[in-house]
């Protein structure tokens, strides 16, 4: 009985790990998923698919460096999705905004929109990989080290590609400031 009891109780703490991870991590990487497909339903199917794997992962394989391990995982199952109908569809305005997770007031909101308009065009213009390392240290918040075990790139390499993309970023913003 003693057994039972044991097993039930560590399956009752990995679920409240997984929930736990599930509420601080889903809307963040459901955003970074639907930069890849362009469309949210998938980029919700990509989530839920890394949460599956998580469900399944033993906590202590990953202890310590699980928002790291969701963003890889995340961004490997979009990218198989990706080679899998061999297309990639841009992120529009419209969906773009339908991904917020808060309601600022409506004169902020139109602030922010012209300013978010702005900050993307600039981003757009970056090389698509310093684009996803710009999206991941500072829309997602990943520390370098996270950034290189979801990127597969070395930390330093990580760090000029993000040093190049916010120099480019600012001499781009240059002109809409003046």
């Amino acid at each position: 009985m003693r057994l039972f009891t044991k097993r039930v109780e560590a399956e009752s703490e990995h679920a409240e790990w997984v929930r736990g991870l599930l509420d601080k991590c889903e809307g963040r990487l459901i955003r970074y998923a639907l930069r890849f497909t362009g469309n949210l339903e998938a980029a919700r199917d990509v989530v839920q698919e890394t949460f599956l794997r998580l469900c399944s992962t033993e906590r202590q394989k990953i202890e310590g460096r699980e928002v790291a391990w969701l963003f890889a995982v995340c961004r490997s199952r979009a990218v198989d999705l990706l080679r899998k109908e061999n297309r990639m569809s841009p992120l529009d305005e419209i969906q773009l905004a339908s991904c917020e997770s808060t309601e600022p007031t409506a004169s902020e909101s139109l602030i922010e929109r012209e300013r978010t308009a702005v900050v993307l065009k600039a981003l757009a213009a970056l090389p698509p990989r310093e684009q996803e390392l710009v999206r991941l240290k500072f829309q997602e918040g990943l520390s370098y080290k996270e950034i290189s075990a979801v990127t597969q790139l070395s930390v330093s390499n990580v760090g000029l590609l993000i040093h190049q993309g916010v120099r480019s970023l600012r001499e781009q913003l240059k002109a809409y400031v003046q």
